[in-house]
């Protein structure tokens, strides 16, 4: 027999009560999972719940609630039949005693679950319109200020720059550096447009990376930099990857560029083709002003020259002059307008000027070294004549010098002050130094003076 206690030794749990404590332990247990499995008996209620059964073959399955609030931040509708992963946490629905899983996020499972995961965003964004043609803008023709969204490092960012000073140097490019791949990389891209959008003066944008694999490349399918990009007040250019390359930002833009260095190339000219395209139209016009005129003439010399008129030229005369007058007021007129025109055309050009000064500090610099070079091979020949001329100045001068004869054997007598003696200046009893070759000296004194002779006489003798 049972030794079961009878019911009234000990107290008897409601029903409920069993329930809530079982609810309690699943939910302390498992309060946050992820579960993966195949969906099955999916659907949509009209409070905007979703209740589906995840199932692994038929071994197992559990009941899943996913309640509106997150049931709102779905990036695809799920389906039966598809692989996802789950996750919540266990909890237990009383009123029927089942325990269920409450999912707070779900995903597709795998890089299928991506691309099935763009295609439903996909699918979603396009139904909105974010994609159509008639919203697209077109390029600025000619942009002053370009910004770029971007990782400040790696080969796009260098290739975007290095074209665009190329093919217009005055161009001014703001660099907006973001993440490209990776965790909250989508979101600094998006923060990125949209801080552009509230900066004034930016005529256009670039928005993209380098090649990568479809990991590398996702944050350009993020809905929240496609929603970016279609909001941008500012003309939008993508330029993600390779040519091969497809995101939904590419789908979103404006514009969408091959690669980064193609992105440069549509949206600024090449200056030189602006620049023979500004001289064939400026030749054009020259040439329909003339023909025009010389068409005007030739048909008033017809007029004049008909029966009726022959003898009215008198008094066509004053008005041919003034025609005259007229076309070289309009040929002056015309003139200064097309001088007016490349006098713009060469300020701008030139409006960059401090933005270029390193390149024009550079091309001075060679100017200057090429100058420097010109005048000391100009001076060499006069320089290497005065060097000899000094050097002939020099000999002169050492074999003047009154201490070369003191190597043939001479010598110099001064004061202990230094200053030479003179015959006159001496007197028995003085101090003289000597001085040799090759700095010796010998100290003496004056013990006899015998005067020389002037003259052919004698001097007289000395004190």
């Amino acid at each position: 027999m049972s030794a079961a206690s009878p019911a009234g030794a000990e107290r008897v749990l409601t029903v409920g009560e069993l329930t809530r404590r079982i609810k309690q332990s699943l939910e302390m247990e498992y309060p946050a999972v992820w579960v993966r499995g195949e969906v099955s008996g999916c659907k949509r209620v009209d409070s905007g719940h979703v209740y589906f059964a995840l199932k692994e073959d038929r071994n197992a399955l559990i009941d899943c609630a996913m309640w509106r609030t997150n049931a709102q931040r779905l990036t695809f509708e799920p389906r039966d039949g598809m692989q996802v992963e789950a996750f919540g946490g266990v909890t237990v629905y009383e009123p029927r005693g089942r325990y269920q899983f409450s999912v707070r996020e779900l995903r597709p499972a795998g890089l299928g679950a991506l691309l099935l995961a763009l295609e439903e965003l996909k699918r979603r964004l396009l139904a909105e319109g974010l994609f159509e043609t008639a919203r697209k803008r077109a390029l600025p023709r000619y942009p002053r200020r370009v910004g770029l969204v971007t990782s400040p490092v790696g080969a796009a960012v260098r290739d975007m720059v290095k074209v665009l000073r190329a093919r217009w140097p005055g161009i001014a490019i703001v660099l907006a550096p973001v993440r490209v791949q990776g965790p909250g990389a989508a979101d600094e891209i998006a923060a990125a447009i949209r801080a552009f959008g509230r900066l004034a003066g930016v005529d256009a944008l670039i928005v993209g990376r380098g090649g990568g694999s479809l990991e590398d490349l996702w944050a350009f399918n993020e809905e929240a930099v496609v929603r970016a990009i279609a909001g941008s007040r500012i003309p939008v250019i993508s330029a993600v990857g390779h040519e091969v390359d497809w995101t939904l930002a590419d789908m979103a833009a404006d514009v969408r560029a091959a690669t980064p260095s193609n992105a440069a190339e549509l949206l600024v000219r090449d200056r030189r083709e602006v620049a023979r395209h500004v001289a064939v139209l400026r030749e054009a016009a020259r040439r329909a002003i003339v023909e025009t005129l010389a068409d005007r003439r030739r048909q008033l010399v017809r007029l004049t020259e008909k029966y009726g008129f022959r003898r009215q030229r008198d008094a066509l005369g004053p008005l041919r002059q003034r025609v005259d007058e007229l076309t070289e007021r309009m040929r002056g007129s015309v003139l200064a307008r097309l001088r007016a025109v490349r006098d713009r055309l060469r300020f701008a050009s030139l409006s960059y000027g401090l933005r270029e000064w390193p390149r024009e500090l550079a091309a001075r610099h060679d100017q200057v070294i090429a100058l420097v070079e010109r005048l000391v091979g100009a001076a060499q020949p006069l320089l290497a004549d005065r060097r000899r001329r000094l050097v002939a100045f020099e000999d002169r001068l050492r074999a003047l010098s009154p201490f070369a004869v003191l190597d043939r054997g001479f010598c110099i007598a001064k004061r202990p002050d230094g200053t030479l003696v003179t015959f006159e200046s001496l007197r028995i009893g003085d101090p003289v130094s000597i001085q040799f070759a090759r700095e010796a000296e010998a100290g003496a004194r004056v013990e006899a003076l015998r005067p020389g002779r002037t003259n052919g006489s004698e001097e007289k003798p000395g004190r």
